[in-house]
């Protein structure tokens, strides 16, 4: 946020640009300036009475704003300066040398006289005294009816190390981050202009505003870019300058560079590549192949690029990609041995990152060995180990997928005869499947020779080097259990159909004499079922039919006959409601018979 709005005087009050001391009253002697000390130029402020805006002539001193009406024919802007040596005065109009006509005239006495003067000449007018000790300016404004004017600028400021800065209006600024930049509108007109800023063109309020209605901008960050905006406004008419706010990031290395990973993307991930940095990397490479080379550097705006090798331009065979970010470099040479580096450059300054290529093959080699197999015995052996070497220092072993493998022999070693040792069988079978039991297995001591021959040796061979191994332990030491089921509970559910009643009887794991111990203990026997289907009484019925009745017709289309349905109980014979039997099909209870057609009396 930003200021403001604030009420401005028609320049009752003038700028004071230069380094003098102090102003000097007026009633110093000019004619004896000379017989003074060296002294650095100061105009004279004086303040005179109001001019009446009708007047014909306007005669003013500097500090004052000259109000140009339908009837004015002349205006003379008088300035004096002391110092010594004298002062050279000169003029100029909204930041522009003054140049001189037939209506633009410079005085002897260096006052500034404009004559007929018409719209073009409105604007600040500046006297500027000079000399070899310093300088001194003072401004005056010139308006058309008391409309609001505003001194403006159409500089380009560019600020790369100042920690603050200050420009007029209408700028062009281009500036580090955290630097603290005021833009200054200063206005004319009468009666007094009122001044409102804008960012973007939304109005600003807030109190970082400094006395004299200039626009502070702290500590700027890239979220201050914008265009600002200064508008004067009375009676009279408004009148609108803006100033352009560019933050500036000098280029500075970034960790990563995406362009890059794109590029591998695209072309492979075998070719090598390597970003530089201020420090400096290195890579080595293998003659004819191809290197990517990323330059990862940010800043505002965005850096412009050069690649150069051994401090001149890149001029061998190459391509820049991804906007100059990448350099790849073609058919790597002997000749190419040396340090690429990338330029960055933008208005905040430059950034130079560099690396080394070194040009190397890289080879199998086949000089170091495992460990050996044995320690003893006829069996030892180690086998080469194959490393891909480059420049003596081992890398992934892809390096070298190109490149002829060496033939590898296996080579003896540790062939001697071993001390005697502990020779054990497998353990037997358990004598029992739980409760506890008993195995056991053989136990020998016997020794190894170099030709591969197993020799037995007693037991005091062995007992030097180790103790004997026990050769009978314990198994099966869980108890014995089993699956114990209950009787069958009552048969239950309804007859849907054969069979599908169910009845449930509960399952106990327990051991031999009858304890009962946890499920996981029978986890490893076949568990009993705990549910059945069964067959319910009530499901004990079937269909039972009668005889079909006699035809109602002998032929013809309509004769039919008819027989009893009915549902029954298998044991008993009497029936029963029939959605007992609803499970089976229900047999047809009359059909049509006789059908044959009849024939014709004569």
């Amino acid at each position: 946020e930003y200021p403001f709005h604030k009420q401005v005087s028609g320049f009752a009050s003038s700028l004071r640009t230069s380094s003098a001391e102090a102003l000097l009253p007026t009633s110093v002697d000019l004619a004896n300036g000379s017989h003074r000390p060296a002294r650095k130029p100061a105009i004279l402020r004086k303040i005179s009475a109001a001019q009446q805006l009708s007047a014909s002539e306007v005669v003013t001193h500097l500090g004052q704003t000259v109000v140009l009406a339908s009837g004015t024919l002349s205006v003379l802007l008088h300035c004096e300066a002391v110092g010594n040596p004298k002062p050279t005065i000169s003029w100029a109009k909204n930041g522009e040398e003054v140049k001189y006509n037939d209506r633009l005239l410079l005085q002897p006495d260096d006052s500034l006289q404009i004559l007929a003067p018409v719209e073009a000449d409105v604007g600040f007018y500046a006297c500027n005294a000079s000399n070899a000790l310093g300088s001194d300016s003072v401004s005056i404004a010139v308006t058309l009816a008391g409309k609001p004017l505003i001194k403006a600028s159409r500089a380009t400021v560019i600020n790369t190390e100042l920690p603050a800065v200050t420009v007029d209006i209408g700028s062009t600024v281009k500036t580090i981050k955290r630097a603290n930049i005021t833009i200054s509108c200063q206005v004319a007109g009468v009666p007094e202009a009122e001044v409102t800023w804008f960012k973007n063109k939304v109005k600003l309020f807030s109190a970082h505003h400094l006395p004299d209605g200039s626009l502070l901008i702290a500590n700027v960050s890239l979220s201050d870019q914008g265009l600002y905006s200064c508008k004067a406004a009375n009676p009279r008419g408004e009148v609108t300058e803006s100033t352009q706010l560019l933050v500036l990031e000098p280029p500075q290395a970034v960790p990563h560079l995406e362009d890059l990973t794109a590029v591998l993307s695209t072309s492979g991930t075998t070719v090598p590549s390597v970003l530089t940095s201020p420090s400096g990397t290195k890579m080595t490479v293998s003659p004819g192949s191809s290197v990517f080379i990323g330059c990862a550097v940010d800043g505002h705006p965005t850096p412009n690029i050069t690649w150069l090798f051994a401090g001149e331009p890149v001029n061998l065979q190459h391509r820049i990609l991804a906007a100059g970010h990448v350099l790849q470099v073609l058919n790597i040479s002997d000749a190419l041995e040396g340090e690429f580096s990338c330029l960055a450059e933008n208005e905040a300054g430059s950034l130079t990152q560099k690396t080394s290529l070194a040009i190397q093959e890289y080879h199998w080699s086949a000089d170091k060995l495992t460990a050996c197999s044995a320690s003893c015995g006829h069996k030892g052996v180690q086998l080469p180990q194959l490393r891909c070497l480059l420049d003596g220092t081992e890398v992934n072993a892809s390096h070298c997928e190109e490149k002829a493998k060496p033939v590898l022999q296996p080579i003896p070693c540790n062939r001697r005869d071993c001390p005697s040792r502990w020779m054990v069988t497998s353990w037997s079978s358990c004598t029992r499947s739980c409760g506890g039991g008993v195995q056991t297995r053989r136990v020998t001591c016997q020794r190894l020779t170099a030709k591969g021959n197993s020799v037995p040796m007693s037991n005091d061979a062995c007992a030097q080097g180790s103790k004997h191994p026990v050769d009978t332990q314990n198994c099966n030491r869980q108890p014995c259990v089993e699956w114990v089921a209950s009787s069958w509970g009552q048969c239950n559910g309804p007859c849907i159909g054969p069979r599908l009643a169910v009845q449930h009887r509960q399952i106990f794991c327990q051991t031999k004499d009858g304890t009962l111990v946890s499920s996981d203990q029978c986890s490893a026997l076949p568990r009993p079922l705990s549910t059945q289907n069964c067959w319910s009484e009530v499901c004990g019925v079937h269909w039972r039919v009668s005889l079909w009745t006699v035809c109602t017709a002998t032929c013809g289309n309509y004769g039919f006959q008819s027989r009893r349905v009915e549902c029954v109980h298998i044991h008993t014979n009497k029936p029963v409601l029939e959605h007992y039997c609803s499970w089976r099909p229900r047999p047809a209870n009359w059909q049509r018979c006789n059908i044959a057609p009849c024939e014709n009396s004569t």
